[in-house]
């Protein structure tokens, strides 16, 4: 997997490019579909955004590739445990009612990475859980778009960025999206561009991988008052 500034020796910056507050409402959703369970495992955690109102509602664990990341998570989640390992390798020797894992799946860019993840999911789940995937895209609700976003800080950063997604080669399992971030410190602005290659699968190989692996799979739409398509989840309940 492709190491990324931004989740290496940018991660400080990452509150600034994409806030915790703007999660609350999906948070919010994803919690219906973890409910009723008690421990929750975050697969590719990030910044802990996520976590920060999930942990409301759930006894969180966090586990993510990039120590950077995890180290800007545990500023605003210091009293749940953090594990630093790869969603596709990882085993911590227990097992939780429920695991999630938000759109830090897409760096899943074949099929074998995404069935390993699956793997790993499963057999973090107790019998009778269920884990929650929370793809941005799909092979068909993918369409090229941009975007852009940031903030000023109360230490004085500020950071904008800009994103451009498309598919170069519409025949494999990857999009691309191109960032340009725009970094002010203390009066200094620098521009950082990265290039980030993601996977995109279909409803139906996301449903067998599922399958697959052991869970009895299912797909749900998205609800969501933000100005955009919903998003498909993908939920696997292990019997």
């Amino acid at each position: 997997m492709t190491a990324h500034r931004f989740y290496g020796d940018l991660a400080s910056w990452w509150p600034l490019i994409s806030p915790a507050e703007e999660y609350r409402e999906e948070a919010a959703f994803v919690a219906t579909l973890l409910r009723p369970a008690s421990s929750v495992l975050e697969l590719g955690s990030g910044g802990g955004h996520n976590a920060v109102h999930l942990k409301r509602h759930f006894s969180i664990t966090l586990s993510d590739l990039s120590p950077g990341m995890l180290a800007e998570s545990r500023k605003i989640n210091p009293e749940l445990a953090h594990h630093q390992g790869d969603m596709r390798t990882m085993r911590l020797g227990q097992r939780f009612d429920a695991v999630f894992a938000h759109d830090a799946i897409e760096y899943m860019t074949t099929e074998a990475d995404l069935r390993a993840a699956i793997d790993t999911a499963y057999v973090h789940t107790k019998p009778g859980g269920r884990a929650v995937f929370v793809p941005d895209d799909t092979t068909e609700s993918f369409t090229p778009e941009t975007d852009h976003g940031g903030v000023d800080g109360p230490d004085g950063r500020a950071a904008r960025y800009l994103s451009w997604s498309y598919d170069p080669d519409p025949g494999d399992t990857t999009t691309v999206t191109e960032y340009a971030f725009l970094l002010r410190d203390n009066g200094a602005t620098i521009s950082v561009h990265e290039r980030h290659e993601t996977g995109l699968h279909s409803s139906d190989t996301w449903l067998r991988l599922l399958r697959a692996a052991g869970f009895a799979p299912a797909a749900v739409t998205e609800e969501t008052s933000e100005d955009r398509r919903p998003r498909t989840l993908f939920i696997g309940t292990r019997g």
